[in-house]
């Protein structure tokens, strides 16, 4: 039987998402991806998609209506920070960000249609928004609107979230900490070291949930040996709780030579990755998998790393 493609979303509406060619998240980093995609000439195995827009009905899933409205109002006056000062309030970011959102969205509501069963999001994975505040280039949390428009749209109550950026996701964990349905699991440069100084291993979750997070802090200079060691135990957890839907952040900034993080990954451990989840995917939730391409600040790295993924979600 025909295997369906994988869904690779592209499209200017998604690259526009950046801050300008002088900040770390700049807008070469779609198209340095799509170039080495289509270097690879993949055919029949991926399916191109464009972009959509979520609208305020969406954002408001997971994020507070006081802060859409900020960065509305923000992203029209383009001056200053909506952070402290990592994210700034650039011209359009409101209508970027959404663009972002709705493509995670679509990949997810195209994957419960059964159009395909896997998709990559290259600009998706803005892991460290918060309900209420933008946090480390993040202005809203598509991941965390996937979770929520899962529950509300679909009826998937138990989500899977695995996070290999090399920065910890707190924006996914501190929501859902108390919520033993959102089975996390977070490999990361320890917080000690880098930004934004969380996910200890003593960070489990809290109250019912207690037990289903997972983090597990990486030293400076870490390589692949150690993913694959951390990786194990995370295929474990995740097998443990069955999920009906899996979400992989696949940040590129933990290979070696990122600017701003200390990991010294290669792209293998993300095509690892992708394709462990794929299988776990296979067996606990009909092939239920949305890959978001997360940080990565080297762009030679995205391309390596966000193909290497997209590879390993291929069957």
């Amino acid at each position: 039987m025909k295997t369906k493609p994988v869904f690779v979303y592209k499209g200017e509406a998604l690259a526009k998402y950046n801050f300008g060619s002088n900040h770390p998240f700049g807008p070469e980093r779609h198209d340095a991806f799509h170039g080495q995609l289509a270097a690879l000439s993949m055919g029949e195995s991926i399916k191109y998609q464009s972009p959509k827009s979520a609208d305020v009905d969406q954002l408001a899933l997971f994020h507070t209506s006081e802060y859409i409205d900020k960065v509305s109002v923000a992203s029209k006056d383009g001056r200053g920070f909506l952070d402290h000062g990592d994210t700034p309030a650039v011209a359009g970011i409101f209508e970027a960000a959404c663009n972002v959102v709705g493509t995670t969205l679509s990949a997810v509501d195209s994957i419960m249609n059964r159009e395909t069963k896997r998709a990559f999001v290259p600009i998706g994975g803005l892991h460290h928004a918060m309900r209420d505040r933008a946090s480390g280039f993040c202005v809203f949390n598509d991941c965390g609107i996937a979770v929520e428009h899962l529950r509300k749209n679909y009826n998937i109550q138990r989500v899977a979230y695995i996070d290999i950026d090399a920065h910890h996701g707190d924006g996914m964990y501190y929501p859902f900490q108390d919520d033993p349905n959102l089975i996390f699991a977070d490999v990361h440069q320890d917080g000690r070291t880098i930004y934004p100084g969380t996910g200890d291993r003593s960070e489990i979750g809290t109250g019912q949930a207690k037990g289903t997070k997972l983090n597990i802090p990486l030293p400076v200079g870490a390589n692949d040996g150690h993913f694959q060691h951390a990786w194990s135990e995370i295929q474990d957890h995740i097998e443990t709780y069955q999920p009906e839907f899996i979400i992989l952040q696949c940040g590129a900034d933990s290979l070696a030579g990122d600017p701003i993080t200390q990991l010294e990954l290669s792209e293998k451990s993300h095509n690892m990755a992708a394709k462990s989840l794929s299988l776990i995917a296979e067996k606990c939730c009909q092939g239920k998998l949305v890959a978001l391409g997360g940080g990565g600040y080297n762009l030679d790295n995205i391309a390596k790393a966000w193909t290497a993924v997209v590879e390993g979600l291929i069957d």
